[in-house]
């Protein structure tokens, strides 16, 4: 990506320069060079955030083209497994399950390929029908979600031909049975062109009650876990517990940990963080970790609301990039 980069490009020309008149160039470029990757870096939003509840809340598109997000979990598929014809409810945006979806096509592969968002379906929710009854439910529960929704084929795909990066697991009812199974199903459609993301919106209180197991199986790349509606929210009085209970989230075996939170007072019934306390007061108690990836809100139409994402932003990305503080600078010029 360097060469498209404007700035960068401008920079290069400038280093050039530097590099015929000053004997220090090499140590000047190394370092110039960090400073416009982490630039660059940090320039990629650290944001996930749940969109298809509420028809007022703008289109897939538009959500992903404000820059904020970087992960978009259409939800939900919420009746499933069980022998259930699968349904997936978007709320006001259309009806998926007569076809009325598939303009959403579009929308999945302009924020995958002009805004570079993964958008992943979401499983469950706090409202719907499923379960998964045996391992042999869970394996058709997969093939229905890759032939759907992933890489596979089906004559009727809810949301049209565009292949959606993964599945997230927002699993808040039925039973607490197979979401293992049903992981490395989906996790078994994976090709070296095209991986299945695996993310999970567990509660806040470890161990999960319904995705535990699932999470323990070390498929999952993203944990998006929810403090909020919880005794582990975090509130200026509850400091220690939360910072506990988020220690225990982060040693679990999994890529990256995301703070769940709400995006408006009204989106939960508690553990609303405002802007400036999450900047201020929260995110320096969490951003050491090594897993830790940014932040989740619930949702969409919320941030709308509250303009939340629009004033953390800037701010919420982990403090240490691997790829620059792993790189090895060489000097690019002897002298």
């Amino acid at each position: 990506f360097i060469t498209h980069h404007p700035k960068l490009a401008f920079a290069t020309a400038s280093w050039s320069d530097m590099a015929i008149r000053s004997p220090a160039s090499p140590l000047l470029l190394a370092a110039c060079l960090l400073l416009a990757l982490s630039g660059r870096l940090r320039a990629e939003p650290c944001i996930a955030v749940y969109w298809g509840q509420n028809g007022n809340e703008g289109s897939l598109r538009d959500a992903c083209a404000t820059g904020y997000y970087k992960y978009v979990l259409v939800a939900f598929l919420n009746q499933f497994g069980g022998g259930q014809t699968p349904q997936m409810n978007l709320a006001g945006h259309c009806d998926p399950n007569s076809g009325g979806c598939t303009f959403l096509s579009s929308d999945i592969i302009s924020c995958q390929q002009d805004y570079n968002v993964k958008v992943m379906l979401s499983l469950g929710g706090g409202i719907g029908s499923y379960r998964l009854v045996s391992e042999e439910d869970a394996s058709e529960v997969a093939a229905y979600i890759n032939n759907s929704f992933l890489g596979g084929s089906s004559p009727n795909r809810p949301l049209g031909d565009a292949v959606l990066d993964g599945v997230d697991f927002d699993i808040e009812g039925g039973s607490k049975d197979h979401w293992d199974d049903l992981a490395r199903f989906l996790n078994a459609y994976s090709t070296p062109e095209q991986k299945v993301y695996l993310s999970a919106a567990p509660q806040c209180p470890i161990p999960d009650y319904y995705l535990q197991t699932a999470i323990d199986t070390g498929l999952f790349d993203y944990l998006w876990v929810q403090f909020y509606n919880n005794y582990c929210q975090y509130s200026p009085s509850n400091v220690g517990t939360f910072v506990q209970v988020w220690n225990q989230w982060t040693s679990t075996n999994v890529s990256k940990v995301f703070l769940g939170l709400p995006a408006s007072p009204q989106a939960a019934g508690s553990g609303y963080v405002a802007p400036d306390d999450l900047i201020n007061n929260v995110l320096p108690l969490i951003k050491g970790s090594e897993k830790y990836g940014g932040i989740m809100l619930w949702s969409r139409y919320y941030d709308v609301l509250n303009n939340y994402s629009a004033q953390v932003k800037d701010y919420v990305c982990p403090n240490d990039l691997s790829f620059t503080s792993t790189m090895r600078i060489e000097p690019l010029v002897k002298v």
